[in-house]
């Protein structure tokens, strides 16, 4: 359940840091946070949006963008960006079976994830984003990631982007 891990990551990692993870979010759309492409060499691609986000769920509030680049390049690239909140256990790479990377929220065939990745693990970290020190994104990164099909893993790094605010 990509939308309830992310959620209730995010609002631990941010009462961790001492911050309140919801706030007034006319402060963030100010300052842009909440709808801007992530930094770097990223493809915004709706299609994982349908494939691992909440059936129900406000598609608007989620974005989804894909990355030649590896997890670890990225997360050094990262390192730089203010934006990034850095509370404890945000932003360490984990290995996880498919079904815990993705979640059972999403409209994917679970069976055929699950055969696609093998004894396979994919690597995820998860972070807040946000201004003045307050989260208004959660953010997941899945390395390698399949292709919309299922069929075949990508290399790159998939960003799944929840917004929190709006």
């Amino acid at each position: 359940m990509v939308h309830g891990k992310l959620l209730v990551s995010v609002a631990a990692l941010a009462i961790l840091a001492g911050v309140p993870p919801f706030h007034d979010a006319r402060g963030y759309a100010a300052q842009g946070i909440g709808a801007e492409a992530p930094p770097g060499e990223w493809r915004s691609a709706p299609e994982y949006v349908r494939l691992f986000t909440p059936l129900r769920a406000h598609t608007e509030s989620y974005r989804a963008y894909v990355s030649p680049r590896s997890m670890g390049d990225l997360l050094r690239q990262l390192e730089s960006d203010p934006s990034l909140l850095s509370p404890p256990g945000a932003w360490t790479p984990t290995a996880l079976l498919s079904s815990e990377a993705f979640g059972l929220s999403g409209s994917y065939d679970r069976a055929k994830l699950a055969q696609l990745y093998g004894a396979r693990r994919a690597l995820v970290a998860r972070g807040p984003r946000g201004g003045g020190g307050r989260p208004t994104q959660a953010w997941t990164l899945i390395s390698p990631y399949p292709d919309r099909n299922l069929e075949r893993l990508e290399p790159g790094t998939l960003l799944i982007v929840l917004n929190l605010v709006g």
